[in-house]
């Protein structure tokens, strides 16, 4: 890979260790990929923040690290509420060690927003053919499809050795010939709510790029909630949807792979009918239309299962009446975290959620079953119907 001579000299550690070791990073990934150069990034999106999924390693290495970002840059969610962690039952060891994790990215000057929906809190970290390095799978999702940047799947070294450096290998979805449709994916339905499709479609397309012709239009949540789920039952990084979305690069629609989805194949996704002893929303993370609308289907109830909605601490805080709305039911409005990476999912045994990424997550990530709703079945689960 070709650098420029001040890459050489940071990679020869003339400007000090940490970004020696960032640079050993990118050069690595760029020589495995057959990047030709690195390139300038406009933001950075971290992974890795959660204390359940990265460990002593992890935090031992982030600690390590002196210096500054370049980019303005954002965490993931961590594993508990960094408020509110005691009302999650969180253990107090696990929450020493999840703070110090937090004060460690803080120190290299990294956002602590902790939420995989950065784009619903700053607009102006991602624009339409912005190079970004974001590690999160939902959000690389939707900055690729929907807002129409350019990402890889960083994982979280990667994305923070890039947010250090400001520049990441140019390779994969950074290179518009690797953005054309592999799939075009028919759906014959009309839909509400978007979750159980992406769960079926990254099933069946892996790591393509699928071209969605449907008779319903998704708004902006619906995207959210399709990428998130393709990127966790597949590893849908890039997709998109028929006169909704950006159109796609020039591409020969014979040469893509033509599936047909049917009702009947998504409602074979629900299952409302097994007992819950908790029912958890916002993953990803919940936008304010979102609250508005669980707090509008709540309105009148109590639940009597335990009810989480996850979202980014700035929503939350920005609506605080919604917020008292929402958890004078006994629902909680938990931020900084979600289900998937918080240990206190644990304790329970089985989960409803209205999320095809959760679906996919929630077994193997936090060893409990898991079953999926749309978002009333989810609240009639958590109220008992009442």
């Amino acid at each position: 890979m070709h650098l420029t001579k001040d890459e050489e000299l940071l990679l020869q550690g003339e400007r000090g260790d940490t970004l020696r070791r960032a640079m050993e990073i990118l050069v690595a990934l760029g020589d495995i990929y057959g990047a030709e150069q690195l390139i300038e990034i406009k933001s950075a999106q971290i992974a890795g923040v959660s204390y359940k999924t990265i460990g002593d390693a992890g935090l031992e290495w982030i600690s390590d690290l002196d210096g500054k970002v370049a980019v303005p840059s954002i965490l993931n969610p961590a594993g508990m509420d960094l408020l509110r962690w005691r009302e999650m039952s969180i253990d107090e060891d696990f929450a020493r060690k999840q703070l110090e994790i937090i004060n460690a990215y803080r120190r290299l000057g990294v956002t602590i927003e902790c939420t995989c929906t950065p784009y619903l809190l700053y607009e102006s970290i991602a624009s339409r053919g912005d190079h970004l390095a974001w590690s999160e799978s939902s959000a690389v999702s939707y900055a690729n499809s929907v807002i129409g940047a350019m990402t890889n799947r960083e994982g979280g070294p990667s994305a923070l050795a890039a947010a250090l450096v400001g520049k990441t290998p140019l390779y994969g979805y950074h290179l518009e010939e690797n953005r054309v449709p592999t799939h075009v994916i028919r759906v014959d339905a009309d839909l509400k709510e978007y979750g159980a499709l992406g769960f079926l479609v990254g099933k069946i397309v892996g790591d393509g790029v699928p071209l969605f012709v449907m008779r319903s239009r998704p708004d902006r949540d619906d995207l959210k909630a399709l990428g998130a789920a393709m990127a966790a039952s597949g590893s849908v990084a890039l997709y998109y949807v028929k006169d909704v979305t950006q159109e796609p690069p020039e591409h020969d629609e014979d040469a893509c792979e033509f599936v047909e989805i049917e009702e009947e194949e998504i409602r074979s996704v629900y299952d409302s009918t097994i007992d819950v002893d908790i029912v958890a929303l916002g993953c990803p993370h919940c936008s304010m239309q979102e609250l508005e609308r669980i707090a509008d289907l709540l309105e009148g109830r109590k639940v009597s299962s335990e009810l989480w909605i996850c979202t980014a601490r700035r929503i939350a805080e920005s609506a605080p009446e919604l917020v008292r709305r929402i958890e004078s039911t006994g629902a909680r409005v938990i931020c900084d975290t979600c289900m998937v990476v918080s240990p206190a999912s644990e304790r329970f045994k089985h989960m409803m959620v209205n999320s095809g990424k959760a679906l996919a997550y929630i077994p193997g990530m936090c060893g409990i079953s898991a079953s999926f709703g749309s978002l009333e079945e989810c609240i009639d689960a958590a109220t008992g119907g009442s």
